[in-house]
């Protein structure tokens, strides 16, 4: 099993760079970094993950572009993948997102995964001046884009939101860039199956393995392979060594943990009652209670 440690819950930003060396240090497969082009001051779009519809987030929470992010803690570790969790590459155009992606990666030494949703709220869209409602189709376009930007040769496009001619983007990453989609609805399912990887929300083993499965038949109906498929699960539940073994087992070699931000289930296990958890010090512990904890389980 892969390990992954998201840092969306970080508002401390000073604090990114020494979390990421420290989940190096721990063993962390890779971190992911999330994204919001703005945030709307006045939002009525209910918010799909939580019962109220209301966020979990506080409105003044700093969202910094996550390619510059994630390009700072790559260079400030040496072997711990980098990833989007996910990337709003609908509010932007192709060759914003190639170029910010195959920058990453060409500082990081390919360390990089693309990771995209359509996304859920509406009122950011409306102020970029997007059609909300076409975003799944534009980042469709755009991820097709992007893949052939990444080859490094000359290139003519011709479709329904982007139309330009003769064009070469450089730095070439210097590995093929993956791309995992994030959400759960129908049409993110599909996108999903149709490129690298899934995403996953928080749920059980028994829902995340039934999801996989689903894509898995999707892929085989577009005539893809299953194998190297990388669904990328969050559990809701403990990963106990018979839950790593169910999942290996239906394909999923990869998943991410908020140490600090832990299931109801093992909130003591990670951050003590009443700790602080703005400090830097808390959430080190707390990455490396969750790595000891993983291991023991696992060994």
């Amino acid at each position: 099993m892969r390990f992954w440690l998201s840092m969306m819950a970080v508002s401390e930003l000073d604090q990114l760079v020494e979390l990421a060396r420290h989940a190096e240090e721990c063993g962390f497969y890779g971190v992911t970094y999330a994204d919001h082009l703005i945030m709307p001051a006045n939002i009525e779009t209910p918010y799909p993950y939580t019962a109220d519809g209301k966020l979990f987030w506080p409105l003044e929470a700093p969202w910094p572009d996550p390619w510059i992010t994630l390009a700072l803690l790559g260079a400030e570790t040496s072997t711990i993948h980098l990833a989007t969790n996910i990337y709003l590459a609908a509010l932007r155009d192709p060759f914003t997102v190639a170029r910010a992606v195959s920058t990453t990666a060409a500082f990081s030494g390919g360390r990089v995964v693309c990771g995209v949703s359509a996304g859920w709220l509406k009122e950011e869209y409306d102020a970029a001046g997007i059609d909300f409602l076409s975003r799944g189709r534009r980042l469709d376009e755009i991820l097709a884009v992007c893949r052939k930007l990444w080859a490094g040769e000359i290139l003519s496009h011709e479709g329904e939101f982007f139309q330009f001619d003769s064009v070469i983007l450089r730095p070439v990453p210097p590995e093929p860039v993956p791309i995992w989609v994030g959400g759960k609805a129908g049409p993110a399912l599909c996108r999903a199956a149709a490129n690298d990887g899934w995403l996953g929300l928080p749920g059980t083993v028994d829902d995340n393995l039934a999801i996989v499965k689903r894509m898995h038949n999707m892929r085989r109906e577009m005539g893809l392979p299953v194998e190297g498929f990388r669904p990328c699960v969050s559990l809701i539940e403990p990963l106990t060594a018979n839950a790593a073994s169910r999942l290996a087992e239906g394909g999923v070699g990869d998943t991410t943990a908020i140490p600090w931000f832990p299931t109801p289930w093992e909130v003591e296990a990670f951050v003590p009652e009443g700790a602080d958890i703005t400090t830097l010090s808390v959430k080190k512990d707390a990455i490396s209670r969750y790595a000891d904890r993983v291991i023991a389980k696992h060994n």
